[in-house]
């Protein structure tokens, strides 16, 4: 097994087992970077001399005795809207075109901290607004979307491109192309990862969080972001003490005790039948590690897709409002579009959806009082063909992809409670498929241990989590790595 192809825990045991040099590691994941770009365009910069000396710190640091953690000489990207001192934060836009911050976002700075390597800036739908990454393609089938918003960090880390990266979620913007490209992405609790220094799309529903190759991988790496911000006001206050430690230390083959809820509306509507097997499946494997599965209704379903438009879309455009009026010809058509619609929004829709918002959570919290995660279909089709706009249903009903894509990923926005998504399978054309894990405020734990328990049940998933090798799928050199790989 070759470095990059390491989950950031793997990687890790072998850099402090004398085995692999943060070195080794970095260059391996850059020379990974230069043979997938030109096919899947997940960079909008690369830091490579960057990326280098922090390795050297990193080898430097450890052999002195200065153990900074996990992350400590690991290859990362940072979604293009974290700023990153010195380092170009365009937002994936002409108009932020240049911009470099002054200092360190928040959880820029915490990752630096953490003694991680940037390897660069990932692309985003500009300024995050949009469900596909136009320009970025599926790290299992180029002709597929990547899914977005943070779909450049999705692409990197499938590809091996990146051992870990952060994005943003507003509406599902880093489930979403973690399910599409078949890795572990994590939305946190809304305020327990800060904002500080992250272009915002729409503030009150905004949050930071990790993708990465395991479940693990995504505990160690919120174990580093989680935290205290006084610089943002959603920030929380009193996080709870790390119980995401757990994760890999659990009894992962036993959830007896747990209570999984089974969504029987909205969550299995207009899904594609392999979609609904792959997470059926996936259920039943968790009922066998002891879990209880147990029927619920999702409160006020008809409303999330209103309340997610009429929270965001006038937020957006109230940040947007100067560039808008100056230099409108830099965005690109689809986000201009969504921008000025949304100055043509009532006032009056918008306290409606920040009304429905207030109950809407307190409904799902009631319901999350009976069971102790709600699982799910992650998005409700696999990777659409780049320049597909529509799906359609076999009850003749037709949907953009945009909009089913963010169908099943938008409540846990709207609400703040975490979601977890895991790889629980393929098509048959060897797209992944997703399963999303929603828990209670600040349980993120539980979500880890769920999510941990499952994938060391997939015994290919099992042997990169302990770094041994596997079969992988050959093909043209510098082609994306096939869908039966291990990353």
């Amino acid at each position: 097994m070759r470095p990059y192809e390491l989950s950031l825990a793997a990687a890790a045991r072998e850099i402090r087992a004398g085995r692999l040099s943060p070195t080794e590691l970095v260059d391996s994941v850059l020379d990974r970077i230069d043979a997938t770009e030109p096919h899947l365009r997940a960079y909008v910069t690369v830091t490579a001399d960057r990326a280098r000396h922090a390795a050297r710190r990193a080898e430097r640091d450890l052999a002195a005795g200065r153990d900074t953690g996990p992350l400590q000489g690991i290859p990362m990207g940072l979604k293009d809207l974290i700023d990153t001192k010195g380092v170009t934060t365009s937002a994936s836009s002409r108009v932020r075109e240049g911009h470099r911050a002054a200092s360190d976002s928040a959880v820029a700075a915490s990752l630096d901290a953490a003694g991680a390597a940037l390897v660069g800036k990932t692309h985003t739908h500009e300024f995050a607004y949009g469900l596909t990454t136009p320009g970025t393609r599926n790290a299992r089938d180029a002709g597929r979307v990547a899914g977005g918003s943070s779909g450049g960090s999705a692409v990197a880390v499938a590809a091996g491109a990146a051992t870990f990266a952060l994005g943003t979620d507003t509406g599902g913007s880093i489930r979403v192309p973690a399910a599409l490209n078949g890795v572990v992405g994590l939305k946190p609790t809304y305020g327990l990862v800060p904002r500080h220094g992250v272009t915002p799309l729409s503030w009150s529903l905004d949050h930071v969080g990790p993708l990465t190759r395991t479940v693990e991988d995504a505990a160690l790496v919120l174990t580093a972001l989680a935290g205290y911000d006084p610089c943002d006001p959603a920030s929380l206050s009193a996080a709870p003490a790390e119980p995401w430690r757990a994760a890999g230390r659990v009894d992962a083959e036993n959830l007896a005790g747990l209570r999984v809820g089974v969504p029987v509306n909205h969550y299995f509507d207009h899904v594609a039948p392999e979609v609904e097997s792959a997470v059926r499946r996936a259920l039943d494997r968790l009922a066998e590690l002891g879990a209880e599965l147990v029927d619920v209704e999702i409160p006020m379903a008809r409303y999330i897709r209103a309340t997610q438009w009429g929270l965001m879309v006038p937020e957006a455009t109230a940040y947007h409002e100067r560039t808008l009026r100056t230099v409108p010809e830099l965005y690109t058509p689809d986000v201009r579009i969504l921008l000025e619609a949304g100055e043509l929004m009532p006032v009056g829709d918008h306290l409606r959806a920040r009304r429905a918002r207030t109950l809407m959570r307190q409904e799902w919290l009631d319901l999350l009082e009976t069971v102790d995660v709600i699982a799910a279909p992650t998005v409700p089709a696999t990777a659409a063909p780049v320049g597909q706009s529509t799906f359609t249903w076999p009850d003749g009903t037709i949907e953009s992809v945009s909009d089913g894509y963010v169908r099943l990923s938008a409540a846990a926005n709207i609400t703040g409670i975490p979601a977890l998504t895991v790889p629980v399978g393929h098509d048959t054309a060897g797209l992944p498929i997703g399963m999303q894990l929603m828990g209670r405020p600040l349980g993120e734990a539980v979500l880890f241990r769920t999510g941990h328990a499952y994938e060391l049940t997939e015994p290919v998933r099992a042997l990169a989590q302990a770094g041994r090798p596997t079969v992988r799928t050959q093909g043209a050199a510098g082609a994306p790595v096939g869908p039966r790989a291990v990353l």
